[in-house]
């Protein structure tokens, strides 16, 4: 397992002056991407508290160990670089505080307790594969997306990472669990609870657009035909789940795709406003 590095997004960046409509000039597009930019601060602490859980059984796998200590190290500054965006996005004039009292309340006052912490395992190799998805499909499509330069180099950040360690939830599963049917148990409840919150963060922020709905008749049928979350992230994501000797390191390609990438981003990172 290659070592999984922590890297520091320079936060100050953001003072650039990110426009509301920083992708691709479209509300809609922007607002989805905002609507699952609003889960990731909470959901990442999910993620590593659901992995910390385990330290004590894997104790004896040295490797495992430094992997879960870099996994968590990385979904850290994941959070904290995403929860400074959101200022950015009240500036922008969104009330999302609201929203967000209500999501953390459900997912993480109700959901998550309701489980068992090898449920809750599951549940986190699960979304740890779907961002892995939503990453290469990131990386893959962004030199076709005009994207404000600093929300391209928070994106690309975190979609380099999210492949970098996204074997290591799943790697605990199996060492510490590994049925089939817990693994599944987690792949229904992180597909329901990504697609249910990711749906309503959206229409949260959609509801505070003006001429919505012209909008989006304007911008929903382009929009699916060059962005079909859907299948490309779901629809794929459980077939490939599915299958019982599924691993996510069986994709080797995403390796070098998230390498190349980083090799060309570090250099801007580095050069960006630090914090």
């Amino acid at each position: 397992m290659a070592a999984i590095r922590p890297r520091v997004f320079p936060i100050a960046s953001f003072n650039e002056g990110i426009p509301r409509r920083w992708l691709a000039g479209s509300m809609l597009a922007s607002d989805l991407a905002n609507g699952v930019n609003l889960l990731f601060p909470a959901g990442e602490r999910f993620f590593v508290r659901s992995v910390r859980k385990y330290l004590d059984q894997i104790a004896g796998d040295a490797e495992l160990v430094e992997a879960v200590r870099g996994f968590a190290g990385q979904e850290g500054h994941h959070a904290r670089a995403h929860e400074a965006f959101f200022e950015v996005m009240e500036g922008q004039g969104y009330e999302i505080r609201g929203f967000l009292r209500a999501y953390e309340r459900l997912a993480y006052g109700v959901i998550e307790p309701m489980f068992p912490p090898s449920v809750r395992l599951a549940v986190t190799a699960a979304s740890e594969h779907f961002t892995a998805i939503m990453a290469e499909n990131l990386l893959t499509m962004v030199d076709e997306r005009e994207m404000h330069p600093v929300m391209r180099r928070l994106l690309t950040w975190h979609a380099c990472e999210e492949i970098e360690h996204r074997s290591v939830a799943f790697d605990v599963f199996q060492r510490v669990d590994g049925r089939y049917s817990v693994r599944m148990l987690g792949l229904a409840i992180g597909t329901l609870t990504l697609a249910g919150f990711w749906v309503a963060g959206t229409l949260y922020l959609l509801s505070q657009e003006k001429d919505v709905w012209a909008t989006l008749k304007r911008e929903a049928g382009p929009m699916r035909e060059h962005q079909p979350f859907g299948e490309r992230v779901f629809g794929r994501g459980l077939r490939a789940y599915i299958e019982r000797d599924f691993h996510p390191n069986k994709q080797r390609h995403l390796d070098e795709l998230a390498a190349r990438v980083l090799g060309a981003l570090e250099p801007e990172l580095a050069a960006a406003p630090a914090a």
